[in-house]
Order: structure tokens, then sequence, then C-alpha cells
């Protein structure tokens, strides 16, 4: 099944970029998104339009460990200029593998990234409670001093260690969002608010600032999808889908599930923080948007499947 011209909005796992135990090498990262490319190049084949956002964690770790170790040396930039270096060089290796991969198929369609700003309010109650954990592990008393010296916030991270954490606050709209639309209008595949986009906020002379907090990928990703006018919202993850139960001998793997169950599911505290509950609420909040929408969870190698409802969670308002 095909839907000529419908368009999607693609969230990418860290899995499509840097997968769990690899070095982060430039090496690793390009095979690996050189494979996830193969994937979505079958679906722009198939008639579909994609915007592809994707995540960064690891990435902005690197920076942030690259900017600690030469601090002596060169000035360490704020977390708003990292993210939008992390979006620059992951975008470069998606258009240049989506390109070839695309060329393998005998399609020419442009690819472009857009270093993405994502607003969200200076009053989110996230901002009161920071709890996003990011860069180094320190010591305690290592911690505690960057905390005295540079303001940071700091927490211990489940017996690991210490870290700073920052603010992860919902996001409101994507700043960029006519540019990609146009963008999109003309034929292009874009790639945009990568790692959750950079998040800032408006002052009241109505200029936006960067400011020092991670927006979740999944979460912005669905803003995404909802301005861009997007028929459909795929998240594609490292598991074939979405389960309950999950770990026991009572797991079920979902398939079909409308908006409403899925809330019940959530309320019933099926899903982690740090994993699928994240990705359920995007989803969720998409379909409830309009009720024609729908959302997949799927994993990144049956991508087309879950695109043609025959693979993955499909989550629908019902």
């Amino acid at each position: 099944m095909s839907e000529d011209g419908r368009l999607l909005v693609v969230a990418l796992g860290g899995n499509a970029i840097q997968k769990p135990g690899q070095a982060g090498t430039a090496e690793e990262q390009r095979e690996n998104i050189a494979a996830a490319c193969r994937h979505l190049a079958s679906l722009v084949k198939s008639g579909y339009r994609l915007v592809l956002t994707h995540g960064n964690g690891p990435q902005v770790g690197s920076i942030l460990l690259q900017n600690e170790a030469a601090r002596d040396v060169a000035p360490p930039m704020p977390l708003d200029i990292c993210g939008a270096q992390s979006q620059g060089f992951i975008g470069y290796m998606f258009q240049q593998s989506l390109s070839a991969a695309l060329s393998e198929l005998g399609v020419r369609t442009p690819v472009t990234t857009i270093v993405t700003q994502t607003r969200v309010s200076a009053d989110d109650p996230d901002f009161a409670d920071p709890s996003k954990p990011i860069g180094p592990f320190y010591s305690e008393e290592e911690a505690l001093v960057l905390a005295r010296e540079k303001g940071f916030v700091v927490k211990e991270d489940s017996g690991r260690g210490w870290r700073r954490v920052v603010p992860s606050p919902d996001p409101v709209g994507i700043v960029e969002r006519e540019s990609i639309r146009h963008l999109v209008d003309s034929g292009n595949i874009v790639i945009a608010s990568g790692g959750g986009g950079i998040p800032v906020v408006e002052g009241s002379d109505g200029k936006l600032r960067g400011i020092e907090a991670v927006i979740d990928k999944d979460l912005a990703g669905e803003r995404l999808a909802a301005d861009v006018d997007a028929d459909g919202f795929v998240i594609l993850t490292d598991v074939e889908g979405v389960a309950i139960n999950f770990g026991t001998r009572s797991q079920e793997e979902l398939r079909n599930i409308t908006a409403a169950e899925a809330d019940r599911f959530l309320a019933e505290g099926h899903f982690r923080a740090g994993s699928m509950k994240p990705k359920v609420m995007a989803a969720v909040r998409f379909v409830r948007g309009d009720g024609r929408r729908w959302a997949v969870i799927g994993g990144l190698e049956g991508a087309e499947l879950a695109v043609q409802g025959r693979g993955g969670t499909r989550i629908t308002h019902g």
C-alpha cells in the first residue's frame, strides 16, 4: 500500500546514529546512518514525502566532553550552541547518506538540513527542578565546585556519579516551521529539529535567546509533525513496537490501539520515563490534534511495514 504524496514526519532513535557499546567514531556513525537511510529511501521510492528528525544525546555528550578537556585552550560553548553544532554535523551525514541511497533507487530528491530552534515557555515548571542529566560524570567534590563556580545544578545519577542536570521543558512550537513547509512543498526531504531542537524563549522585546535546556526529541518531533501538518508521525526505535507488562510473563505486544487506550496504559505506569513513555505521549498528542492522523511506533528495520500498517504499534484517535 502506498499513499503518494502523503507527508510523514519520521523520528529516528539514537540507534540510527550510534549503537550501544560503540565509541561513536565518524566511521561508525556514517555506517549506521547509511543503513538507516536505505530504509528511508524505500519510503520515498514508494511515494511518501519525508521530514526527518533525530536524537543527538551521545553526540552532544561528546561535544561537552571535548569542551571540558580543552577548556584551558579554547573557550567552552554553552549548551544551545553545542546542540546547534550537533544538528549540523548529523544533518550533513544524513544528507550525504540519504542522497546516495535515493540515487541507488533512481530517485533524485534534494535533501536539506535546517538548524532548528524550538520555542519553549519561560514559565515551564521543569525550570524549577531540572532533572535531565547531560555531559560527563564527576565526583561529588568536583560537581559541587562546578555548582559553586558556574552555577550548574548537579545531582547524583543512579549511583554512577554526579552530573550536571538541566531543564527539559515542553516544546511549544518550531520557529522555522514556515521554512520547513516551504522546502517540503518545493520537493525537498527536510532534516529538522535534531535532538529536540535548540530550546529558545522569547523575551519581552520579542527577541529569541537560547537557554541551557534539553527538549525531549519525541515530544519535539510531535510538535514538528503538527506544525508541518503531517499525515502520519513515525517513531522508529530499537524495538518492534510497544508492549505492556514489559519484561514479565504477561508481556503483551500492542498492534493497534486508540489514544484513549494509550492514555490508560500510561496512567497504569506501563512505560518508562526515559524510554517508551515520551514516545507514546508524543503519538497520542499527534493523533488527538486531528482525528484523521495516525502515529506508529516501530523498529527501524521494519519501517516500511510499520508505515503500511503491517508492523509496529499503530495509534489512532479512535
